[in-house]
């Protein structure tokens, strides 16, 4: 138990540049006292005390915001930052040296008593307010950007965003250099539309340019600009009927 809540207060020194001491920790951080909490219940849970197990993680529920079902199986070195809001289902599994930010829910898609609940490897990275939702599989070392919604299987080293959530880089080198990057995460969206754009505006450069020299009609140059017009709305609805990942 000690030894567990040891490597809690080091993944807060690792992970929080604003933690100043270990006492500060101890007294002043919710996540590592909901981790506190939840390994009682989760102690309690495996031993048949399914009642105080779950009153305990009520408890730990109203004292720091954070609600972890004593079943879940959590890691060593987790780090939950800040913490408020933060739901892990019953049947989750949250590897070594994970860091959720707050808003954070591992959450189930069905109503069967079965495995419902996202298993995470290790050193994985979930931004504020995104959800890994059902039986899923997120591999070591992936970033989940902010407010992204993760409903499939990641593969190791990918970095996801958006709703449904979609992969938009997988490296092949760990993350550790880059732990608290996640809000500097690209914007698929954006970048798609830059590139139209940059395109669009050669288009319209070259079509100036045959107007001018060649005496091209306004006739063709009409024709030109209506396929162009297909051509971003085939892409635009193309993109919103994608699955995501």
């Amino acid at each position: 138990m000690f030894k567990r809540l040891k490597e809690d207060i080091n993944a807060a020194l690792q992970n929080d540049p604003a933690a100043k001491s270990k006492l500060e920790i101890i007294l002043c951080y919710p996540g590592v006292h909901a981790l506190c909490m939840y390994r009682i219940s989760h102690y309690l849970w495996k031993k048949g005390w399914v009642v105080l197990a779950r009153f305990i993680s009520h408890v730990n529920r109203f004292l720091t915001g954070i609600e972890i079902h004593p079943a879940a199986e959590i890691g060593h070195g987790v780090f939950i930052d800040h913490g408020m809001g933060v739901v892990i289902g019953e049947t989750a599994i949250v590897g070594d040296g994970c860091l959720i930010y707050k808003g954070v829910v591992l959450g189930g898609t069905t109503m069967e008593k079965t495995k419902r609940h996202p298993e995470l490897g290790k050193r994985v990275i979930i931004g504020s307010n995104a959800c890994v939702l059902g039986h899923i599989t997120v591999g070591d070392h992936v970033r989940i950007g902010s407010g992204s919604v993760v409903v499939k299987d990641v593969p190791p080293h990918a970095t996801v965003v958006g709703v449904p959530g979609r992969i938009i880089e997988q490296r092949k080198k760990k993350l550790h250099d880059t732990l608290l990057d996640h809000g500097q995460l690209p914007d698929p969206i954006a970048e798609a539309l830059k590139i139209i754009l940059t395109e669009n505006r050669k288009l319209r450069e070259h079509i100036k340019k045959l107007e001018e020299h060649l005496n091209i009609s306004s006739k063709e140059i009409d024709c030109i600009t209506e396929m162009e017009s297909k051509i971003m709305t085939m892409f635009m609805r193309d993109y919103k009927d994608g699955e995501g990942i």
